[in-house]
């Protein structure tokens, strides 16, 4: 798949990496994990710590798919807000899920931290309404998650114009959030990864996996078979390749990067922000100042008609954000696009599906908080391994799709 258009952020900030070679022979390992992005990273450094031989072939380079069009929100809101997902689900898995991403959201800060070569801050998050008549439905949400235990701020229009410069009615202003850079992410765990033990395999594409009894056989496309107990494809987008069953629509979100602006960011410089309409506007800033506005998703996948329309996407971005901010000017910089995929229900996939058996287990971290979800992820895949039950492994299964 042609994952991405333009000039990526993430690419054009951080130097090329040194290249890793290709597999080479067959292989052994006890856990082959498909793909090198960010969340074949949090994957693999889990179950490296817990013990396992893991290995990586990645098609492309350490974290030049998906992860380097990211644009890297860290929130425990996710694209459905609590009151719908409890209306699905329940409240109880409402709120699981809702816990668990904030409690991701501050796990990855500290993890990244503590990498020390990664561009990491805690940041609020500001979720704004888009139209008058979203007004009550925010204020729903807003009291909701205070009633089961969530910190924010449910703000009027002139607090939002007071505080951040926004022209809209409500705002929740969230205590937890973050912003990360996702390639340096990807590196430094993957860096640390190896340290522990990881081999990794560039320029390696897997064409067929064959479970057998007591594992699983993965054939590249240059003939090597490698042998494992365990795999788990962590492709990002293309993961849904594999199976026959489509789970996720792909689409298309475009982005743009502005100057270094510091002295007009203001409030912004603390706190991303989004809005509530579908699809939606959001802005994040950097540790230089600069902006990172998106949106203007679209159900497109083709990647030459996307490619098309980038420059009337950036502008037409522009003209959303600068609706709403009217004090900050956007000196665009650079403008791409990337292919991302969404669930009906907003919640990711991990685990096992029924095509491939138990010993192959799926990362689908798809939605607007991937990065958040891919932690939790890691997190379910290692326990299962283990032997136990995370909590949302019920609820972040493809058995759900029986449920609705």
């Amino acid at each position: 798949m042609d994952l991405k258009s333009g000039s990526p952020y993430w690419m054009l900030k951080n130097a090329q990496s040194a290249f890793l070679a290709p597999l080479a022979a067959n292989h052994r390992c006890d856990v082959l994990v498909v793909g090198a992005g960010i969340s074949a990273a949090l994957i693999a450094r889990s179950l490296g710590e817990a013990g396992m031989k893991v290995c990586l072939l990645e098609k492309r380079q350490v974290g030049w798919g998906s992860t380097s069009a990211s644009t890297a929100l860290l929130q425990y809101e996710i694209d459905v807000e609590l009151q719908a997902l409890a209306q699905r689900f329940g409240i109880e898995d409402g709120v699981l899920a809702y816990r668990s991403c904030e409690k991701a959201v501050i796990a990855l800060t500290r993890l990244a931290r503590s990498l020390r070569k990664v561009d990491v801050r805690s940041m609020h998050s500001l979720y704004f309404s888009s139209h008058w008549y979203h007004e009550r439905r925010l204020r729903r949400e807003a009291a909701l998650r205070q009633r089961h235990g969530f910190k924010l701020e449910c703000l009027d229009a002139d607090a939002l114009q007071e505080r951040f410069g926004l022209d809209a009615g409500v705002g929740l202003l969230s205590a937890t959030a973050a912003e990360v850079d996702p390639v340096q992410f990807a590196r430094c765990l993957l860096d640390r990864a190896q340290r522990d033990g990881a081999e990794i395999f560039e320029r390696t594409q897997v064409v067929e996996i064959t479970p057998t009894a007591r594992g699983v056989n993965a054939r590249t496309a240059a003939g090597h078979v490698i042998r494992c107990k365990h795999l788990v494809i962590a492709a990002g987008y293309e993961s849904q390749s594999f199976l026959d069953q489509r789970v996720a629509r792909n689409r298309s979100s475009y982005a743009l990067v502005t100057d270094p602006i510091p002295e007009t960011i203001g409030a912004l410089q603390d706190c991303l922000v989004w809005e509530s309409a579908r699809p939606y506007l959001y802005a994040r800033s950097t540790r230089e100042g600069r902006l990172i506005v998106g949106g203007e998703d679209d159900a497109l996948d083709i990647p030459l008609r996307r490619d098309a329309r980038l420059s009337k996407k950036a502008q037409a971005i522009c003209a959303r954000f600068q609706r709403r901010f009217a004090g900050i000017k956007l000196p665009v910089a650079f403008t791409w696009a990337g292919t991302f995929a969404e669930t009906a229900d907003g919640l990711p996939f991990f685990g096992a599906h029924d095509q491939y058996g138990p010993r192959v287990h799926f990362a689908m971290a798809y939605g607007g908080n991937g990065i958040t979800y891919s932690a939790i992820g890691a997190e379910i895949i290692r326990d299962h391994l283990l032997g136990s039950v995370h909590p949302c492994a019920t609820l972040f299964a493809f058995e759900r799709l029986r449920r609705t």
